[in-house]
C-alpha cells in the first residue's frame, strides 16, 4: 500500500499549486500593462536604442568624405614627419602611400556632346514631328573611336563617346552624304520642274475608244518626256563608234575553235527577267527590257573604273515590256510594247514619249502589240496579229506615221510562229507553226512564194542573215534559219532563190541537233559569219555556228560558262560583242576576237 500513498500525496501537492495560481490570476487586471524587468529593458535598448543614445549619435555624426579627407591628411602629415626625421620603420605599410585626390563619381552622360536639344532631334528636316521616338536611345553609349568603321562619324579626332540619338543623327547625315535625296523625293525641287505633257499621237480620230485607251496609260507618263537624251547623243565624243568602214573590214573567223573572252557584266541584276536585248546601230549603247516595265540604256565600255554604266531608265506603270528595239538605221528612236492594245515610241533626240493606241479597222485581229519587228531600212514595222481564225496575220505599218499599210495572211493551223524582214526591207518571210513559209513582197502586196520546212515539227522561230548575200538572192539575204519545238535547227542557202524559182520543199544545207528543247532564239551576226541558237527551256542551252562552213564551235560554251536560262541574245553591229541575258536579270558580255 505504500505505492498508493505516494500517488495520493502527489495529487494533493499538484492541486495545492493550481489553487495558488488561480488565486494569483483572479487578482490580476488584464487592462494594466505588465511592468518590464531590468533584463527586458536592457535588451530593448541594445536592439532599438533609446532617445538619449539617438541624440548623442547626431552630435557625433561626421561626413564620410570629411573623415576620409582627415584620415588622408593625418596619414600624409604622419608620413611627412617621419620622412623628415628619417624614421620610417615605425610606420605601417598603409601609411607609406596616400591618395592624391578625393574619389569622385564620373557621370558618363555629362561627358557626351550635346549638339541639339531633345526637341530638335525629334523633328525631321521639314519640321514635322517624328512618328516614333525610342527613349532607350538616350541611355545608349556608342564609342566611335573603338570601331574603325565608325571613326568617319567623328567631328574631331579626339571625340569618342556619343549617345544613341547623336549616333542616329550622324548615321543619317553620312547616308545622305553618300546618297543624296533624288529630285522626285524632294517636293521643293519637283515644283521647280514643270512637267511637260507629251503630245498624243494616234492614228484614229478623237473618239471615246481612243480616250479609253489613253486612260490605260500610266499616270507617270506625264513625266516620261522630262529626261531627253538629245544633249548626250549630240555629243558623241565620249561614245565609241561601232559601224565598220570599208577600210576596217572584220577578218574572217576560223571554224570549230573561236577566240572568245568574257568581259564585265552589264550593270547589276535587273528586277526581273530580261526578255529583249538590242544594240544601238551607231553608238555603243545596249537596250534591255523585261516584265519589270523598265527600259534600261547602258553605255557599253567594259573597262574600269566604271564598266558599262547605266545612262538612263524609263518606267511605264503596269506595262510589262515584251519587245523593245532601236529604229534603224540611225537609231534615234525606240519602239517598245507589251501585251497591250497600244505601243510607245521614245524619241531620243527630243526625249518625247508618244503612244499609238490602235490600228484602224484591225482591232479584232490586233488585240495585242507585244510582238513586232522593224525593217532594216527603218520604213516599216510589222506586228504579229493575235487572231487565229483562218490562220495568222501580220499587220504592216508605216514606222514614221504609224498608218496601216498592208496585211499578210498565213493559212494553216496555229497561226504565225515567227517572221523576219528581208534584208532590203521590200518584203518579209512569215513562218506558220505547221512548217509552211510564205515569202511576201511589199511592192506587189502579195505572196510571191510558198515553201515547206523540211521535217518541221512545230516551228518556233525564224531568222534571216548575211544581208547583201547576192543581188539575185531573194530579199538580198543569203541564209535563213528555222528552229522547231524539237530543238532541230535547219539552215538554208538562198543565193539561188528568186521570186520565180523558190523550191516547194528545199533541202537544208545542214540540220543542227545540239539543242534538245524547243528553240527560242536564232540570231545572225551582222557580217553573216556567226549564228547563235539558244533555248530558254534548259540551262546553258546555247551554241555558236560558223558560217559558211556550218560547223558548231566545240570550245565554247564550256560546262563552266555562266549562261543560265537564256531569255535574250544580241550581237553588236561589228560582231565584236555578244550579249546574253537570262531569267535572273543578268546580262553577260563576251568579246569575239579574230
Amino acid at each position: 500500500m505504500p505505492f498508493s500513498d505516494s500517488r495520493t500525496s502527489v495529487k494533493r501537492l499538484t492541486s495545492r499549486k493550481l489553487d495558488e495560481m488561480v488565486d494569483d490570476l483572479e487578482g490580476f487586471d488584464s487592462d494594466e500593462p505588465i511592468e518590464k524587468d531590468e533584463t527586458e529593458i536592457e535588451l530593448e535598448k541594445l536592439v532599438f536604442g533609446d532617445e538619449s543614445g539617438f541624440h548623442e549619435g547626431l552630435k557625433s555624426y561626421k561626413d564620410a568624405s570629411t573623415d576620409l579627407r582627415d584620415l588622408v591628411d593625418g596619414d600624409w602629415q604622419q608620413a611627412q614627419d617621419a620622412l623628415e626625421q628619417g624614421k620610417l620603420e615605425g610606420l605601417d605599410d598603409a601609411n607609406l602611400f596616400f591618395l592624391d585626390s578625393t574619389p569622385s563619381v564620373v557621370n558618363v552622360p555629362d561627358l557626351l556632346p550635346h549638339s541639339k536639344s531633345d526637341q530638335e532631334m525629334t523633328l525631321s528636316e521639314d519640321g514635322n514631328a517624328a512618328a516614333w521616338v525610342d527613349s532607350d536611345d538616350e541611355r545608349i553609349i556608342v564609342s566611335l573611336a573603338s570601331h574603325p568603321r565608325l571613326r568617319k562619324l567623328r567631328t574631331t579626332e579626339s571625340e569618342d563617346l556619343v549617345n544613341g540619338k547623336e549616333y542616329s543623327i550622324r548615321l543619317r547625315r553620312q547616308f545622305e552624304r553618300l546618297y543624296p535625296v533624288p529630285d522626285w523625293a524632294n517636293p521643293s525641287a519637283a515644283k521647280k520642274v514643270a512637267p511637260r505633257k507629251p503630245r498624243k499621237l494616234s492614228t484614229a480620230s478623237e473618239s471615246s475608244e481612243a480616250d479609253a485607251s489613253a486612260d490605260e496609260m500610266s499616270v507617270e507618263s506625264d513625266d516620261l518626256s522630262t529626261q531627253p537624251l538629245a544633249k548626250f547623243l549630240k555629243n558623241t565624243d565620249s561614245l565609241t563608234q561601232l559601224i565598220a568602214t570599208s577600210s576596217n573590214v572584220r577578218e574572217k573567223l576560223r571554224p570549230e575553235v573561236i577566240d572568245i573572252h568574257r568581259t564585265k557584266d552589264v550593270g547589276t541584276a535587273q528586277p526581273s527577267a530580261i526578255t529583249n536585248l538590242a544594240f544601238h546601230p551607231i553608238h555603243s549603247l545596249l537596250l534591255s527590257s523585261g516584265p519589270s516595265s523598265v527600259l534600261f540604256l547602258h553605255h557599253i565600255v567594259p573597262h574600269p573604273p566604271n564598266p558599262n554604266p547605266v545612262l538612263t531608265t524609263l518606267h511605264l506603270s503596269s506595262t510589262p515590256l515584251t519587245t523593245s528595239l532601236f529604229h534603224p538605221p540611225a537609231g534615234n528612236k525606240i519602239f517598245f510594247s507589251g501585251r497591250r492594245r497600244y505601243f510607245h515610241t521614245w524619241d531620243l533626240d527630243t526625249g518625247k514619249v508618244e503612244k499609238v493606241s490602235r490600228v484602224i479597222g484591225h482591232g479584232e485581229v490586233q488585240r495585242s502589240m507585244e510582238r513586232f519587228k522593224l525593217s532594216p531600212c527603218g520604213r516599216w514595222i510589222g506586228f504579229v496579229g493575235s487572231g487565229r481564225k483562218g490562220g495568222g496575220t501580220i499587220n504592216v505599218l508605216d514606222a514614221y506615221s504609224c498608218q496601216w499599210i498592208a496585211e499578210v495572211r498565213v493559212e494553216g493551223k496555229g497561226g504565225v510562229a515567227d517572221f523576219d524582214w528581208w534584208g532590203n526591207g521590200d518584203g518579209l518571210m512569215v513562218a506558220g507553226k505547221g512548217g509552211e513559209v510564205v515569202e511576201w513582197d511589199r511592192r506587189e502586196r502579195r505572196a510571191v512564194a510558198r515553201w515547206i520546212d523540211e521535217g518541221a515539227v512545230g516551228t518556233t522561230v525564224v531568222a534571216l542573215g548575211h544581208r547583201g548575200g547576192g543581188s539575185k538572192a531573194l530579199g538580198n539575204d543569203r541564209w535563213v534559219a528555222i528552229g522547231s519545238s524539237s530543238g532541230i535547227v535547219n539552215i538554208y542557202d538562198r543565193r539561188k532563190w528568186s521570186a520565180e524559182s523558190v523550191p516547194a520543199r528545199p533541202s537544208p544545207v545542214r540540220a543542227f541537233d545540239q539543242l534538245t528543247t524547243p528553240t527560242s532564239h536564232l540570231e545572225f551576226s551582222q557580217d553573216g559569219q556567226l549564228l547563235c541558237m539558244a533555248s530558254r527551256w534548259k540551262r546553258d542551252a546555247l551554241r555558236l555556228i560558223h558560217l559558211p562552213s556550218c560547223t558548231v564551235y566545240r570550245n565554247w560554251p564550256t560546262g563552266s560558262t555562266p549562261l543560265g536560262r537564256i531569255t535574250a541574245v544580241a550581237w553588236s553591229p561589228t560582231t565584236e560583242m555578244l550579249a546574253v541575258a537570262n531569267e535572273q536579270g543578268k546580262i553577260r558580255l563576251w568579246e569575239i576576237r579574230s
